[in-house]
């Protein structure tokens, strides 16, 4: 089983070609080959197969390192992309990729920065089912704090977060309220969580707590989610979303459509031992 470890941003992925596998991915597996110590590593594992439909280059499932498959993932499609360009896959520097949420549409610039056109941002959605329509709401966690968000669909659910102090919001713990947010009965399936300040009308500080990740250093979807929020409150766009890994950029027009442009590189090839790969297939 061959496959390589990308970053964007310190947001760490697996990428591994279906028709390389011996079996199918299933949450035991994903968990295992995520595991730093017992596997290979990663904040989660994109898996890539030719298309089911025409006028696309490739197929993208996304998973989770607690093996849940996610909808969308920008920092993983962004590595997906990049690599799919690297490895032949197209020769083209604008095409089309399949994902659970829908047509993602790259634009590469160079060998390490494309721009993603993610398509439209909803303000209300299934993943939050009692949402009023201007998608803003309260919900209030164990501890009994009162958190005040903007509801987005953006291929995935996000809560946005405005702090009002930058210092407040660099000293939140987000291990610690991260949970009670994203597994919260108004989220049935769960919702990932930014909390973001403005430090200008174009630019914002961000951090990221990720439905099946918990904590991250950047998160694509959730850059996005703050920014769009930003802008909905009167915010400039393009949007520069500061985050613990670095900065992301987030173009939003007054349809909500909006683009995400970063860059992405690979950390190393390889290829799984036997060892790893007969445990593997132990796993159901």
């Amino acid at each position: 089983m061959r496959f390589e470890k990308w970053q964007a941003l310190g947001n760490d992925y697996i990428i591994i070609e279906r028709d390389a596998l011996p079996w199918a991915l299933t949450p035991a597996r994903v968990q295992r080959i995520c595991d730093y110590h017992f596997g290979i590593g990663g904040d989660g594992i994109l898996e890539l197969s030719p298309p089911d439909e025409p006028g696309f280059v490739a197929r993208l499932r996304i998973f989770n390192p607690d093996g849940s498959e996610a909808e969308l993932s920008g920092n993983g499609a962004r590595e997906a992309v990049m690599y799919l360009f690297h490895r032949g896959w197209t020769d083209q520097r604008e095409f089309s990729i399949q994902t659970r949420a829908g047509e993602i549409r790259p634009t590469i610039h160079d060998d390490r920065t494309c721009t993603l056109a993610m398509g439209r941002a909803r303000l209300t959605s299934g993943d939050y089912p009692d949402g009023a329509a201007d998608g803003r709401g309260q919900v209030t966690t164990a501890d009994g704090h009162v958190w005040n968000f903007q509801h987005l669909q953006v291929g995935n659910p996000q809560a946005a977060i405005a702090i009002p102090d930058l210092d407040e919001l660099e000293e939140l713990q987000l291990r610690e309220i991260g949970p009670g947010i994203e597994t919260h009965a108004a989220f049935p399936n769960r919702t990932n969580v930014s909390f973001y300040r403005p430090l200008a009308p174009d630019r914002i500080r961000a951090r990221i707590f990720e439905r099946g990740v918990g904590e991250t250093s950047a998160s694509g979807t959730g850059a996005s989610g703050a920014a769009i929020a930003h802008v909905l409150n009167g915010g400039d766009s393009p949007v520069t979303v500061v985050l613990d890994g670095g900065e992301l950029t987030v173009d939003v027009d007054e349809a909500l459509l909006f683009t995400l442009t970063g860059w992405a590189v690979p950390v190393y090839a390889g290829t799984a031992s036997d060892a790893l790969l007969a445990d593997l297939a132990e796993l159901d």
